[in-house]
């Protein structure tokens, strides 16, 4: 008897095994890997693309194949021996625009291999010379999220609105940039305290439920009207605008939120979202609330918004005092905590 179990036991253990190297070797066929795509809050901290674009040529168009436009997926052709792990793709949102970096991939293989597939999402593309292979460029009509499989030595990509992957999605403009400094006193500028803050809120906000898109992530300055149309291209829950303050009477401190009392939105809108901010920022620096303001002419950013929009205003450079506390890591970090609480306080306060 207990012989027979231990054959019984044993015929069964080897049709497993038969059945896991099968399943294994079906798998290994395909080739399928999924590669992990770069939105472009993260470029600056991976910049594969960028590195080794540095001294790019002159680039040159893709070619297109027609047909297969049925399909869900835009085809690229890899070469051979490509692997995923070494691919690069790179989501500029504000421009419409992803970079693939393929190593080692030489001129003519774009020349004699067309692009082909569901290409509703682009409106052309091009490819260049990059130190170690080449970089494709892919101008979009929109904003897009992609996804991306390599397969067979072919690299499959969809698109997708951002509505249709998340369910919460917020857009965080850090103001000025650029040649706009928002101030400078001794040598502490504004466009760096709110960019110090967005990427200390993003910090947090990578570790939740919720998408974060932020209109800069570097010392570069988009229009005005690009920030606020992305948020709105996007249909973002919110849009949140960090800026810091001045004022000639250097005795005034304080934190201040500005919102647009002229466009109405049914349940959480903008006065709703600028309540919210102006309580939790001022309680997590346990500082002076200025209040709410309405929203003037400068205020183009919440005058153009059609989905609720603040701009927090977080203290005076013009102050020695806190001047002092805005230059301090530690202080910058529990604005941005304030921040990230009255975001999900406009969560769970039904914000949609």
């Amino acid at each position: 008897m207990q012989q027979k179990l231990m054959k019984r036991t044993a015929f069964f253990c080897l049709i497993f095994f038969l059945v896991s190297m099968g399943a294994i070797c079906y798998l290994s066929s395909g080739k399928v890997i999924v590669i992990d795509d770069v939105a472009q809050d993260e470029v600056k901290e991976a910049a594969v693309v960028q590195e080794t674009t540095q001294e790019r040529g002159a680039e040159r168009k893709l070619t297109f194949q027609l047909g297969e436009a049925d399909t869900s997926y835009l085809r690229i052709p890899i070469p051979a021996g490509c692997r995923a792990a070494e691919i690069a793709v790179e989501n500029y949102y504000m421009n419409k625009e992803i970079r693939i970096f393929v190593p080692r991939a030489e001129e003519e293989f774009y020349v004699e291999n067309f692009v082909s597939g569901n290409r509703e999402a682009v409106i052309e593309g091009t490819f260049d010379i990059a130190e170690g292979g080449i970089v494709l460029n892919f101008q979009l009509t929109g904003i897009y999220e992609c996804r991306t499989i390599l397969e067979n030595e072919n690299l499959y990509i969809s698109f997708q609105a951002p509505k249709e992957m998340y369910d919460k999605i917020v857009v965080i403009d850090p103001a000025y940039g650029g040649m706009d400094s928002g101030g400078n006193v001794d040598g502490l500028k504004g466009k760096d305290i709110t960019l110090q803050i967005a990427r200390k809120l993003k910090e947090k906000l990578d570790e939740s439920d919720i998408k974060a898109y932020y209109t800069r992530m570097d010392d570069t300055n988009p229009a005005r009207e690009d920030r606020i149309g992305f948020a709105n291209e996007v249909k973002a829950d919110m849009f949140i605008r960090i800026e810091i303050n001045s004022s000639e009477d250097t005795s005034v401190y304080g934190t201040e939120t500005i919102y647009n009392g002229d466009y109405f939105i049914p349940g959480f809108g903008n006065i709703e979202l600028s309540d919210c901010l102006e309580r939790e920022v001022v309680t997590a620096i346990k500082g002076k609330a200025l209040g709410l303001i309405e929203a003037e002419n400068q205020d183009y950013e919440l005058l153009e918004a059609t989905i609720p929009a603040a701009t927090v205003r977080v203290g005076y450079l013009s102050n020695a005092q806190e001047a002092i506390l805005l230059g301090r890591e530690e202080y910058t970090d529990k604005i941005a905590d304030g921040i990230y609480n009255a975001i999900l306080k406009a969560y769970e306060e039904n914000v949609r």
